[in-house]
């Protein structure tokens, strides 16, 4: 009897959600091993049948987008699992197993991460990245191009996102919208890949990561490109300024928080530094968008006041390029820093930092699921809504 009232619910959910909106879109930021929280929040999504049909992401959320995008639909969780389980691996020596570490002692656990931590850069990661050999610093290695010059190769993760991500899936936009930002290395100018516009390769997704000094410069048709997060790691705006506008749903997960603490050492400013840059204004862009929404819908009603002769004046067609009725509900999930992480949790692979991240994103989203008058539609009074479910 249990499972057919969550069946129903669930059922009932995504009929809702699906009438409601002509667009549900899920915004990933980069935040590197902290990814694995979004992973988390698409199974959440998954096992209430909500299915995204536009996916947007910056760094480690445009290999999740791909990894999600690149698969049917009941395998996307199984192949995050393993794209996951790939990379929180050392690429030479044994992994340390994922355990609980839950009843240690705070100094304890954060020596085990600070471990994984500096593994990661000594050894590189499986699947993902490894050192350059000899060393970029050694003053007889010279780079061929601008692709070779970084502390790491990440001829890994081509190859891993080859084998787990089919891109003729990844390009048929019919089904799934995907964009992913990067920046131009040449130009500085950040460019966003869609395949609505084009055909999405693995460069693409590469380049969207490729963070200096740590990764290459990614060559696409002539250019290098860097990571998106350089110059904003939150892709929301791409979403919400699409035109023309469509009533949508946009679950928004960031791996960075702008509010947190005043740092009180070295190592705390490195973090708070972080977490500045990274969150990349993602409230007071929603808060413009919002603004400009309102307005938006404000002069689609006024519009609906004019004379139909007076529909060909040049400044009601300009008016009426600039008008929206589009409603837009915005849910945003933000990862909740563990008391053991520090400044380096973003490139902490460990297998059991991993898996907290997942579950934590689990935890959140099925949290945000159980409360379904959230994903209500907006009314034409109010037509942007948000929800935090950390701060409700």
């Amino acid at each position: 009897m249990a499972n057919d009232t969550q069946g129903a619910a669930k059922e009932g959910l995504a009929k809702m959600v699906g009438e409601a909106y002509s667009t549900v879109a899920l915004v990933l930021q980069g935040g590197g091993a902290l990814g694995a929280y979004q992973a988390g929040v698409y199974q959440a999504l998954a096992e209430a049948d909500l299915r995204p049909r536009w996916l947007a992401g910056i760094s480690i959320g445009a290999l999740n987008a791909a990894i999600i995008a690149g698969n049917p639909i009941g395998h996307r969780v199984e192949k995050l699992r393993e794209f996951w389980e790939t990379i929180c691996k050392p690429p030479y020596f044994p992994a340390t197993p994922a355990f609980d570490s839950s009843g240690w002692p705070l100094a304890l656990q954060n020596g085990f991460s600070s471990l994984a931590a500096w593994r990661a850069l000594l050894e590189g990661q499986a699947g993902f990245f490894v050192p350059r050999m000899p060393p970029p610093f050694l003053p007889f290695r010279r780079a061929s191009g601008p692709g070779e010059v970084s502390w790491y190769d990440t001829g890994p993760l081509r190859s891993t996102l080859e084998r787990l991500v089919d891109f003729d899936r990844i390009n048929d936009a019919r089904s799934m919208r995907v964009s992913v930002g990067a920046v131009n290395v040449r130009t500085g100018n950040f460019a966003y890949f869609d395949n609505t516009h084009g055909k999405l390769r693995v460069e693409h997704f590469m380049a969207s990561g490729a963070l200096p000094p740590g990764f290459p410069a990614v060559e696409i048709d002539g250019e290098y490109y860097w990571d998106g997060g350089m110059v904003s790691n939150t892709p929301l705006y791409k979403v919400l300024s699409d035109r023309p506008c469509h009533d949508a749903l946009i679950f928004q997960v960031d791996l960075w928080r702008a509010i947190g603490e005043l740092p009180r050492d070295l190592a705390g400013v490195a973090e708070r530094s972080k977490e500045i840059q990274y969150s990349s204004r993602t409230r007071l862009i929603t808060e413009y968008m919002r603004l400009n929404q309102e307005n938006q819908r404000l002069l689609h009603d006024l519009m609906a006041l004019v004379p139909p002769e007076k529909y060909d004046d040049p400044a009601f067609r300009r008016a009426q390029a600039q008008a929206s009725g589009a409603l837009t509900n915005l849910i945003h999930l933000i990862y909740r820093d563990k008391p053991y992480e520090g400044h380096y949790k973003d490139y902490e692979f460990s297998l059991t930092s991993m898996r907290s991240h997942w579950d934590s994103g689990l935890a959140d989203m099925r949290h945000t699921l159980a409360h379904p008058h959230w994903l209500e539609r907006p009314t034409p009074e109010q037509p942007f809504v948000t929800h935090d479910v950390h701060r409700s």
